[in-house]
Order: structure tokens, then C-alpha cells, then sequence
């Protein structure tokens, strides 16, 4: 090979690495550590063993959402959507989210919503609250989106680093902080997240958590 040729071989070799150099370091980085290496989620421990009644009057407990993951909320009849919960980000980000893929992965979570009067005391007749999810929310299924009557407190009996799930204050809805609060419970009804749903990112967050616990499980049959 002559000089000619050896220094126009290392010019086009020298081109290459500057336009696909950068690009095949992040390949690497990027593949280097694929080993399902993501962050898991902390336990914060078991969520008390509720029940409530559902929108037809039949007595649900816990025990029916064992390998189930189970995101947790407020709703009020009187104003869904301006209340303790943003209703439009719970059902765009997340209850359409699980409906679309419910045949696939998200086959296993439910979304509760405990409806209150606004004070944090539950509703007894949820008819009005389910005709308002049947007009607003597209394809809803009352098996996937339930409605509860029910203790919502004690559901949400929660402490960590000195803040309480339950603390009462004017700077809450209805002087009830738990009522604008998003719970994630994993399949052993231990929770594993908590997050404030009348903001659009808090819920998404939650999205974004519940993909990692469901990747943690996907993880866990892999390795069994």
C-alpha cells in the first residue's frame, strides 16, 4: 500500500470515528450495564386489610387483590375535578394507560377510588359519581376503575420521616391531607409509593413508579 493510499485510509477511518464515534459510546454505555439494573422501590410496609363496599353494594376486601397492583385514590362527586385529585390526569394518565394495556402487562393493576363528601367521609350511593366517570371517561370498566364506600383513613394510615398520611390542616382539601394523596400498593399489599395527585408531574411520577414495580416483577419471574 503506498503512502498516498495509507494516509487516505486513515483520513476516511479518522471520519468515520468522529461521526459515529459519539454514537457508539453511548451504545456501549448504554448496553455495558443491561442487566436490569434499575432502581427498586422502597417498602414502606403493609397497608391495613380494608374493605368497602362497591357502586352495586357488594362487600370487597383486600384479600380479592392479592397479586394485583393497586393504585389508590380520593374522588368527590361534587367537583372530580378541582377537588383533591386532578380527575383529568388520574384517568389521561393513568386509568387510560392501564385500560389500553390491560391484555398485556398492566393485566394485573386495579384503580380504587375511595368517594368521600369532601371532608374525607365516605359517600354511601356512588350511582351519581359512577354516571360522572361513565360520560367523561372513554371505555371506562367499573372492574378496572372501582369505586369505593369505605374507610379511606385507615387505608391511608400512613407515617414516614415524621409525616403523616393523616394530618389535618386548612392547607389541605377539606382539611384532609390523605384525600389528595395517590397510593401505590404492590401485590403483597405492602405500599410503595405515595404521591400528591392534583398535580399533572406528581401523576405522572406515579406512572413512571408503577412501570418499575411492574418491571420488578417481570425481573423476578425472570430469575425464578
Amino acid at each position: 500500500m503506498s503512502e498516498k493510499t495509507r494516509k487516505t485510509s486513515f483520513k476516511s477511518l479518522f471520519a468515520l470515528i468522529l461521526v459515529f464515534g459519539p454514537a457508539l459510546l453511548l451504545i456501549f454505555i448504554g448496553t455495558r450495564g443491561c442487566n436490569h439494573n434499575f432502581k427498586e422501590l422502597d417498602d414502606y410496609g403493609a397497608a391495613a386489610p380494608y374493605s368497602f363496599l362497591d357502586v352495586n353494594g357488594k362487600k370487597r376486601t383486600f384479600k380479592e387483590f392479592e397479586n394485583t397492583i393497586v393504585l389508590v385514590s380520593t374522588i368527590q362527586e361534587s367537583c372530580p375535578d378541582t377537588c383533591s385529585v386532578s380527575f383529568w390526569h388520574l384517568n389521561q394518565i393513568l386509568y387510560q394507560h392501564i385500560r389500553k394495556n390491560k391484555s398485556k402487562k398492566l393485566k394485573q393493576v386495579k384503580l380504587i377510588s375511595f368517594v368521600t363528601d369532601g371532608k374525607g367521609n365516605p359517600v354511601t350511593d356512588l350511582k351519581l359519581t359512577e354516571a360522572m366517570l361513565k360520560e367523561n371517561v372513554e371505555g371506562y370498566d367499573p372492574e378496572l376503575w372501582i369505586l369505593a364506600n369505605g374507610d379511606a383513613r385507615k387505608l391511608y394510615d400512613f407515617s414516614n420521616n415524621g409525616k403523616s398520611l393523616l394530618e389535618k390542616g386548612n392547607q389541605y382539601f377539606g382539611g384532609e391531607y390523605f384525600q389528595e394523596i395517590l397510593l401505590l400498593l404492590d401485590k403483597n399489599n405492602h405500599l410503595r409509593m405515595a404521591l400528591r395527585g392534583n398535580q399533572e408531574g406528581m401523576v405522572r411520577r406515579m406512572k413512571e413508579h408503577l412501570a418499575l414495580l411492574q418491571k420488578q416483577y417481570d425481573k423476578d419471574v425472570k430469575q425464578n
